[in-house]
């Protein structure tokens, strides 16, 4: 079942954090847009539609009613579903988009493999999350009791991502990194570098590989 409760019931406190954070949410919108490529897109647990709209993505898969109401006022064409069986025809899109989407999936390996078949053929599929072994990352474990939206997370180490995204058919091209402190002490947009494992926002770009 799709973890959609919270979403669902505190919109307005999940809109609230694009504001509080704006520096933060920044760091990751540049992060993306830097190895975003070109071509027909679509976001994998579109939201409220916070990134799917600043990077000209008009389609978006959201199981959340509430949060898909507000990302279809920002422009965003929403089809209701779950990443794990995405309402979408084989090879129809070239980038494939997941932004803190693939710890609260249920199935995180068919989400990817879905992915891989809704996406053309060298198509791109890039995933923004929080690495669970930064420092950030620590702190939104030990505290993901107190917060609703965590409560039932799965988060991922970089590697993890790497390795699954391997056993689904992609081979990573481009990885980079963001948001070298803790949220409370963002007060600018931060840098981007090259890699991973220092910050707490990665950001994965692979390509579909073709048997």
């Amino acid at each position: 079942m799709p973890k959609t409760e919270p979403f669902d019931t505190l919109t307005e406190r999940y809109e609230k954090w694009f504001e509080k954070h704006k520096f933060a949410y920044l760091s990751e919108l540049n992060v993306l847009k830097k190895i975003f490529p070109e071509g027909k897109r679509i976001e994998i647990g579109a939201g409220t539609g916070r990134f799917s709209q600043p990077l000209g993505i008009k389609v978006g898969v959201e199981p959340s009613l509430p949060m898909g109401k507000i990302a279809k006022k920002r422009g965003i064409y929403i089809i209701r579903g779950v990443a794990e069986y995405l309402p979408v025809k084989d090879r129809s899109f070239d980038i494939c988009l997941f932004v803190t989407t693939i710890c609260f999936v249920d199935d995180i390996k068919k989400s990817f493999k879905e992915a891989h078949r809704i996406l053309k053929d060298r198509g791109y599929i890039v995933i923004g999350f929080i690495d669970k072994n930064t420092e950030l990352g620590k702190f939104y474990l030990e505290h993901k009791w107190e917060n609703p939206f965590y409560r039932e997370a799965t988060f991922y180490s970089t590697e993890e991502v790497i390795n699954l995204l391997q056993k689904t058919g992609f081979k990573v091209d481009k990885i980079y990194q963001t948001i070298f402190h803790l949220l409370s002490d963002v007060k600018n947009v931060e840098p981007i570098k090259e890699g991973y494992g220092k910050g707490a926002f990665v950001a994965i770009r692979a390509k579909k590989e073709v048997a």
